[in-house]
């Protein structure tokens, strides 16, 4: 058997392919082998927030009815409706009536002063005199008094000071004067007290009676035979503010 042989030509291409297979070789060991180097890192720190997820949405309860089982009863009646009065009642006028003035004298109790019509003859005086028809008592006359020689009450004791004076009315500044009319009694004591001329403010009238009844006290007048009588006495309170030393307006000397 002949044993082919090669030819230089043979072995030249047969170099050639092992030369380029072993090329091949070391290309693919290199390109698998080799790193990428990485570039230039950024070194600026960047801030952002984590948002939490959302709540889940609320469950949905469907209301599912109930019919009753109870009979339905019937209707209730129809209510009542309100409506507005279409008619304005007008502010009420009310007039106020002057009292009449009443003539008194400047102090009580003085039956011979002149100044509180005493006088030797006769006339319509409210004090004592020869003859008269005043008040006071007098020789003869047909006044409220007993004769020529009975004596007037004398005060005792009982004032009103400035700090009886009703708050409400110091509060608003009135001021006023009141006259009244009362009655002493055989014990000394004063009843029947009423106003005569009002001061305008019913408190501050109202607290001078009642004052004059609870503090004043009296020596009773008394007839010719020496025995007390009712007498009436007739006089004026001033109420003033800012005077602290102020009393009773009027009292017996």
């Amino acid at each position: 058997m002949k044993t082919p042989r090669s030819t230089p030509g043979d072995r030249l291409k047969a170099a050639i392919g092992a030369a380029a297979l072993q090329g091949l070789l070391v290309y693919a060991l290199i390109a698998g082998l080799a790193v990428k180097m990485p570039g230039a890192v950024d070194s600026r720190l960047v801030l952002f927030g984590i948002l939490s997820p959302p709540p889940p949405p609320p469950e949905k309860v469907e209301a599912h009815p109930v019919r009753s089982t109870k009979p339905e009863g019937a209707a209730s009646p129809p209510n009542l409706r309100s409506k507005a009065s279409e008619i304005v009642a007008p502010v009420p006028i009310v007039l106020l009536t002057a009292p009449p003035p009443i003539v008194a004298a400047p102090r009580p109790g003085i039956g011979s002063d002149r100044s509180a019509g005493a006088a030797d003859v006769a006339g319509p005086g409210t004090g004592a005199g020869g003859m008269g028809n005043g008040t006071g008592s007098g020789g003869a006359g047909n006044g409220d008094g007993d004769g020529g020689n009975d004596t007037p009450p004398r005060w005792i004791k009982g004032r009103i000071k400035d700090s009886d004076y009703p708050h409400a009315a110091k509060e608003a500044m009135i001021q006023g004067t009141v006259s009244v009319r009362y009655t002493v009694a055989v014990t000394g004591r004063v009843t029947d007290c009423i106003v005569t001329r009002s001061s305008g403010n019913a408190e501050l009238d109202a607290t001078t009676c009642r004052l004059i009844q609870e503090r004043f006290r009296y020596r009773p007048s008394k007839d010719e035979d020496g025995d007390p009588v009712e007498s009436i006495i007739v006089e004026n309170h001033s109420w003033v503010i800012g005077d602290p030393d102020r009393q009773a307006a009027t009292q017996a000397p």
